[in-house]
């Protein structure tokens, strides 16, 4: 399965999924409650020297931060016209610190990893009708399918830029076309195997 972990021999590594998971979720969480632009701050330092430890390429970080600049800057754009800049820098931050510390979970366990701990986590739920494999088997399908999608969207643009298109607007429907039949494909393959 293709995946966006970095193998390497680091503390971060070696940390468990079920661990890094709950560290997300609690950070998250914890950074909707810090209104300081300098508490953030630190906290994204904090995060930024993960990477360090973790050992992470910085053009691995910045090739996938590429996509989030616009979003990241339309949103800072959007609360400096209706609040004020410093509710942009914590709005900011607060993006750049969580987006940056999920990556690093992602990077740094491997997808397997992952899966088995929302299985086990989501087991005492299964008297309730939840079925913890089919909640694993879409998680693997969601981290395998985001960057074949995006595979799928560089060849649209490609095409449209041989045909000398270079700014369409119609550059979401050949993607959702593309991205149908992909998925089409992919539930003849599971009802082939006996998924409902």
């Amino acid at each position: 399965m293709l995946s966006l972990y970095h193998d390497a021999r680091t503390p971060v590594h070696s940390v468990p999924a079920g661990a890094k998971l709950l560290v997300l979720a609690v950070t998250g969480t914890a950074l909707f409650f810090l209104p300081s632009i300098a508490w953030l701050a630190v906290a994204l330092a904090v995060v930024i020297g993960l990477y360090a430890v973790a050992r992470i390429p910085w053009r691995v970080t910045g090739r996938q931060l590429l996509g989030l600049a616009p979003f990241l800057v339309l949103i800072m754009l959007a609360q400096v016209l209706f609040t004020s800049w410093q509710s942009a820098i914590v709005v900011g931050e607060r993006l750049l610190t969580l987006v940056l510390l999920a990556n690093l979970v992602t990077l740094t366990t491997r997808t397997t990893a992952m899966i088995d701990t929302v299985e086990r986590a989501l087991a005492p739920l299964r008297p309730l009708g939840v079925r913890p494999e089919r909640v694993g088997l879409l998680v693997a399908m969601t981290i395998r399918f985001i960057p074949v999608i995006r595979e799928q969207a560089e060849l649209v643009r490609a095409a449209q830029r041989a045909r000398g298109i270079e700014r369409s607007t119609v550059f979401l429907v050949p993607l959702l076309i593309r991205t149908l039949r992909m998925a089409d494909g992919v539930g003849e393959a599971l009802d082939a195997r006996g998924l409902d």
